[in-house]
């Protein structure tokens, strides 16, 4: 897919870039697996907001994703590829021998009419998916399970992959995009490919107006509140906040660790890389 230019016509125009979808599907979703998106504007189940300026957007359907690959054993055929509003990458709709329809996560260079299987001992192509012990090492995958059986968890957005850098007994060392490698447990299913839509990351929003269609709300600052609603807030005429920046609640914005799974430290074999400075 290419990224797709506008003349400026208009101060929005002149600086928005979005991909071209032509290729894509235009129809509606596969119905049978879709369900209803409840907006909840960012509360949790007691109402109290935890995720700030989420809010309003346009009405979305969710697609029911199989991350669990349930299918075992049987040939399906890519029907179409479609845009989802719920993610960046990709999905598609898969059709199979008994006439049961799947939605997939779409890898590059999948095309419509192509045939996809999962399973063990499957062959080594883009779209199947199969455990860890039988994907040869320095393949690009994505959809990982942490544990077996328990769902595709690792690279799962637009453009993402991770690499499968040897074996330690009946783990797989995977190198994540992080530059983290870490040990998972060789059982756990993972597909073959390098996730769709890798121009996601260069898209330009252009005006305020597409931000509220996805359903971002707008951001104020810290240091132009009141001191009883955020840290920074208050002094006489404009400030800098006087401190180290800060969360509403207090918690450092500068690197803080907050990582707290000693359990699974032990599968961590190399941390990822040292952010790099950008000043």
């Amino acid at each position: 897919m290419a990224l797709k230019q506008y003349k400026p016509y208009t101060k929005s125009s002149r600086s928005t870039i979005l991909i071209d979808r032509s290729e894509l599907w235009k129809g509606k979703p596969y119905k049978p697996l879709t369900s209803q998106n409840k907006s909840v504007k960012g509360r949790n189940n007691l109402g109290r907001i935890t995720a700030r300026n989420h809010g309003g957007g346009h009405k979305q359907k969710y697609r029911i994703i199989d991350f669990y690959r349930k299918k075992l054993d049987i040939e399906g055929i890519v029907e179409r590829i479609e845009y989802d509003p719920n993610r960046s990458c990709y999905i598609m709709l898969v059709k199979f021998e008994d006439n049961s329809h799947a939605y997939y996560l779409a890898p590059q260079k999948v095309k419509v009419g192509d045939t996809v299987e999962n399973g063990s001992k499957k062959e080594i192509k883009i779209g199947n998916c199969m455990p860890l012990q039988d994907i040869p090492v320095g393949i690009d995958i994505h959809n990982v399970e942490i544990q077996p059986g328990g769902g595709g968890k690792i690279a799962r957005s637009a453009g993402s992959s991770v690499t499968i850098t040897g074996l330690d007994g009946n783990y797989s060392l995977i190198k994540l995009a992080s530059g983290e490698v870490r040990k998972i447990d060789s059982r756990s299913l993972a597909t073959i490919g390098v996730l769709s839509n890798p121009d996601q990351k260069n898209i330009k929003i252009g005006k305020a107006g597409r931000s509220r269609w996805l359903g971002r709300r707008p951001h104020t600052r810290g240091v132009v509140k009141n001191p009883v609603d955020h840290p920074h807030g208050g002094g006489e005429g404009k400030t800098a906040g006087g401190r180290h920046p800060v969360s509403p609640t207090g918690q450092s914005a500068k690197g803080l660790k907050t990582r707290d799974n000693k359990r699974t430290d032990k599968f961590i074999i190399k941390r990822r890389n040292k952010r790099k400075d950008t000043k």
